[in-house]
């Protein structure tokens, strides 16, 4: 029989876990849920090598272990640190972390346009919620912004790299998911962007995926571009018979009208499972599709307004308390 593997205690913002060895400070907060998970724009737990570019996901560590318990001297990137045992991290607790979140926030936002009232990512955007959170109402910087032309990836990916925050998520989506990878980031410093190798079209069955996993509006889907506001929308959980993927999408409804099919997200706004780009661009009838019911979006932003009935047999607490949840009154 093999050894029982001993799990390590961490303690995050007084809330305590235990999580197995090579665990991050990120996954164990995701672990023990609510306020105090960090935010995290980089980091995708289905995608290999993610995470350490965005550094929003910055903590203090006050105590670095049983054996050493001397505190971290500066935050560190809970997506990239993993836990030690007696660990304790403090991360809404810590006035340190908040600092350096909004300087994060502030220096992603050097070069974004306040585009979001014609963005398409309104609504859903990991970046306009920091924004909101940390953002401040001017900007420091006096230098000129760098601009880019918006530029078309193929018949039906529009890319925005005005809005680009280098994450790399899409990259990395597409070297898990194709066999050939036709872009990536050119160049280096404040000259880098994401682009494709001589202007290839980006057609595999999969690529459509980078979409989804872009934090903020810099990949969009032309075929759903400024078709509506997402709060406008209703989420629909729908099925179909699909040779290539799982058939499991989300459709956005206006009435009767599919605006747009997404892959489904889990609460950290990360994909379960990818869908191919045939239920994502070509099949925007209801004839194609099963809808099993409300799509529930448990995720921090305005989106998440957009409730219809509370889940049976299951007890959350919002992070938002403006979110709309029929009361077991009036569902009797």
């Amino acid at each position: 029989m093999s050894e029982e593997v001993k799990k390590f205690k961490i303690t995050i913002d007084g809330q305590t876990a235990e999580v197995f060895p090579g665990t991050s400070i990120l996954e164990a907060a995701r672990q023990i849920g609510g306020k105090s998970v960090p935010p995290a724009m980089c980091y995708y737990s289905k995608l290999e090598t993610s995470g350490g570019r965005c550094r929003t996901c910055l903590v203090e560590v006050s105590k670095g272990s049983e054996a050493d318990p001397r505190p971290m001297p500066k935050l560190v990137a809970s997506c990239r640190t993993n836990v030690m045992d007696g660990m304790e991290v403090k991360n809404l607790t810590s006035d340190k972390a908040q600092e350096g979140r909004k300087a994060v926030t502030e220096f992603l936002l050097v070069n974004h346009p306040l585009d979001c009232p014609i963005c398409d990512q309104a609504g859903e955007c990991h970046l306009q919620d920091l924004g909101y959170e940390h953002g401040v109402e001017g900007t420091r910087t006096e230098f000129e912004r760098n601009t880019y032309e918006a530029d078309d990836l193929g018949p039906n990916i529009k890319l925005n790299m005005n809005r680009c925050i280098l994450c790399a998520r899409c990259v990395l989506t597409a070297n898990q998911l194709t066999e050939t990878r036709e872009h990536g980031i050119l160049f280096r410093g404040d000259h880098a962007e994401i682009s494709t190798y001589l202007n290839k079209a980006l057609d595999n069955d999969y690529i459509g995926n980078i979409i989804d996993v872009c934090p903020v509006g810099a990949l969009t889907d032309k075929t759903a571009r400024f078709a509506s506001r997402v709060w406008f929308t209703s989420p629909m959980n729908a099925t179909c018979k699909c040779e290539k993927c799982s058939g499991k999408a989300v459709l956005w409804m206006k009435g009767d009208e599919i605006v747009r099919v997404t892959a489904r997200k889990d609460q950290w706004g990360e994909v379960e499972e990818f869908i191919c780009d045939t239920c994502r661009f070509d099949r925007k009838e209801l004839k194609f599709w099963n809808i099993e019911g409300p799509r529930h979006i448990d995720r921090h932003s305005v989106i998440s307004l957009n409730h219809y009935e509370k889940p049976k047999d299951e007890l959350r607490v919002l992070d938002n308390p403006m979110a709309k949840e029929i009361s077991e009154k009036d569902e009797k």
